[in-house]
């Protein structure tokens, strides 16, 4: 089965505002490349693409081995429902979208086991971190506050069986200065 990953990631620069009491501009670019560079590592050995508008990320994403899908003036819906449109068209039988805001992201090769569609919420419910759905799945990404009700519900319409996984690794992504300092306390207790 042919399973592809796709990682929506905005440009570095301007990544991450909600970090800003946290961090400086400087530092919230420097994390949102190392997290999106550790979901790009764990999505090996599957072919990645990275669905971006920036020339920077785009650079980074072919250093780091993946494809691109130029997605400018679509927002993070417009882009992700085009690259996965996109990559269907190439051949793939699965299709993973996964965040590239998951610091202790792991492999994905599970997912290919399940015939459905896979939902991944963040830590507190609320957010989807990840995707995956077969070819030809009716489903209608619609991120943003409240995201994964939203894709819990156009998962059943599809009609196909659901999958939810809760894997800390997935679920643990890093939007506000309290997930930075989570983060930090897993930094130093390993």
């Amino acid at each position: 089965m042919r399973h592809e990953v796709v990682v929506p990631v905005k440009s570095f620069r301007t990544a991450k505002q909600r970090l800003a009491p946290a961090l400086t501009p400087l530092e919230r670019a420097e994390l949102a490349r190392h997290m999106a560079t550790a979901v790009l590592r764990a999505a090996r050995p599957l072919l990645v693409w990275v669905a971006c508008d920036d020339p920077e990320v785009a650079d980074w994403a072919r250093s780091e081995g993946a494809r691109i899908i130029w997605t400018a003036g679509l927002g993070l819906n417009g882009a992700v429902s085009y690259a996965t449109n996109y990559v269907f068209s190439l051949g793939a039988e699965r299709l993973t979208v996964v965040h590239g805001d998951l610091p202790l992201a792991t492999g994905f090769l599970w997912v290919q086991r399940q015939r459905g569609i896979v939902l991944v919420p963040d830590r507190k419910g609320g957010g989807t971190n990840l995707v995956s759905l077969p070819k030809g799945a009716s489903f209608q990404f619609s991120y943003g506050p409240g995201s994964f009700r939203r894709h819990y519900i156009s998962a059943w319409l599809s009609g196909l069986d659901i999958y939810i996984w809760r894997p800390k690794e997935l679920c643990f992504d890093v939007d506000l200065p309290e997930d930075l300092a989570y983060l930090r306390l897993l930094s130093t207790n390993t």
